[in-house]
């Protein structure tokens, strides 16, 4: 019999130290929430892309408000018959530049600009969310870390209870068969590390990602969070603020503005643009001439330029809905966000006050009576379970906690994680 313990608490002894190798050879690097965020708003290849087509269209007022090139003309003229042709009698030499009607190229270069403003909110608001999603990717991922850590720390407690099996068996009071319930115990701990573990290796594969890196690129263990007591505005003012700072609202207040200009620019359309020329005439036979010319368009086909007011005032009022639809959105987003704050807040609470000093009571108090022969092995092993899902949910609720400061400051659109020094390395 006392091989079997022997052999048990080898068994154990080699799932822990196996265990911690793993983890000191995922260990390669550390990894602090400021740096991944930093790494992918820098390289974050969706981010680059929309960064490059903002400034890309950062070009386009230039090019509205810029003059159409002048048009530049030769021509000959002389007698059909006895002509001498290509050197003729009459050369014309012309050159014209088209002007469109005042503040046309103005209002064109304004709503070009606004474009421009709308996209750089857009990629702004990219940005906040790329952010947010680092962070919920970097709690959850170190939410799973302190999770597998306190699993295999565990296998420290049953290697402690194997000993208590081993007294009570010297002793005559215990049989063989608790040592075996011990020892299927060990197993299911080490089928949950490698749950775990999978789980790590799925959300590393995401940050990864999300840093524009590949997906196997080891993290090593997160550290240092930044601390989640933060104190929370109500949520009125909160909704106040990210009406007038979210960009999603920014942009559609700057879509509104852009289809006004459009239809003062349509209104431009009805007044006619206009050429200015000037021709040189070399007449061998008479005196060389020049001449000035202007060319007026005639608007008259107006029923296009009344088609175009109408559709920007229709696009004018779509984007208007559109914006009183993203305000009812972020209301929303941010009562969500900020209840499930709150109750994740209150949740921790609970588990640090009551869940888990009553897991350690049971715990302790089952310990003691199989000792002296009240209790099962079965109640210290319910116990034992007890105990580990108390610190496992509580690892998770504060990871969880973590995520839910993300989305809130994601949905207020204003940083509310504070970065300890030593994230801001």
């Amino acid at each position: 019999m006392t091989r079997t313990f022997v052999r048990l608490a080898f068994i154990i002894s080699s799932i822990v130290a196996g265990l911690a190798d793993a983890q000191e050879s995922a260990s390669v690097t550390n990894l602090t929430l400021a740096t991944a965020v930093d790494i992918a708003l820098q390289k974050n290849p969706r981010l680059q892309s929309l960064r490059a087509k903002w400034e890309a269209m950062l070009e386009r007022p230039d090019q509205a408000k810029a003059l159409p090139n002048p048009m530049l003309s030769y021509s000959g003229m002389d007698m059909v018959d006895g002509g001498r042709w290509p050197d003729t009698n009459e050369k014309r030499v012309m050159i014209q530049q088209a002007f469109p009607w005042l503040g046309k190229r103005t209002l064109r270069a304004n709503v070009a600009t606004k474009d421009a403003e709308r996209m750089q909110h857009e990629l702004n608001a990219m940005t906040r969310e790329m952010i947010m999603r680092v962070k919920e990717s970097y709690f959850e991922l170190f939410g799973i870390q302190r999770m597998i850590a306190i699993t295999t720390e565990e296998e420290a407690t049953l290697l402690h209870m194997t000993k208590i099996v081993e007294s009570r068996f010297a002793a005559g009071t215990a049989d063989q068969t608790d040592a075996i319930k011990a020892q299927s115990e060990a197993t299911l701990l080490k089928q949950k590390l490698f749950e775990l573990r999978m789980q790590e290796n799925t959300l590393r594969s995401t940050l990864n990602t999300l840093m524009n890196r590949t997906a196997n690129t080891p993290l090593g263990k997160l550290v240092n969070p930044p601390s989640l007591d933060l104190p929370i505005e109500e949520v009125s003012r909160l909704v106040e603020y990210a009406i007038q700072h979210r960009p999603e609202m920014l942009a559609a207040q700057t879509q509104i503005e852009r289809y006004g200009l459009e239809k003062r620019l349509m209104e431009k359309e009805f007044l006619p643009d206009y050429k200015l020329g000037v021709e040189y005439r070399d007449i061998q036979s008479e005196n060389s001439m020049l001449m000035f010319t202007i060319s007026v368009e005639l608007p008259i086909w107006q029923s296009k330029y009344k088609a175009g007011i109408r559709e920007a005032e229709r696009m004018q009022a779509s984007s208007m809905a559109e914006r009183e639809a993203i305000e009812h959105q972020i209301a929303q987003e941010i009562q969500d966000a900020h209840f499930k704050w709150i109750t994740t807040q209150r949740t921790i609470a609970l588990y640090n006050t009551e869940l888990l000093p009553q897991a350690k009571a049971r715990f302790a108090a089952s310990e003691a009576g199989y000792r002296t022969g009240k209790v099962d092995f079965l109640d210290l092993l319910e116990s034992e379970r007890f105990l580990l899902n108390a610190k496992t949910v509580t690892a998770q609720a504060e990871a969880t906690l973590g995520m839910q400061a993300a989305r809130l400051e994601w949905a207020i659109g204003r940083t509310i994680l504070t970065l300890a020094p030593d994230q801001k390395k």
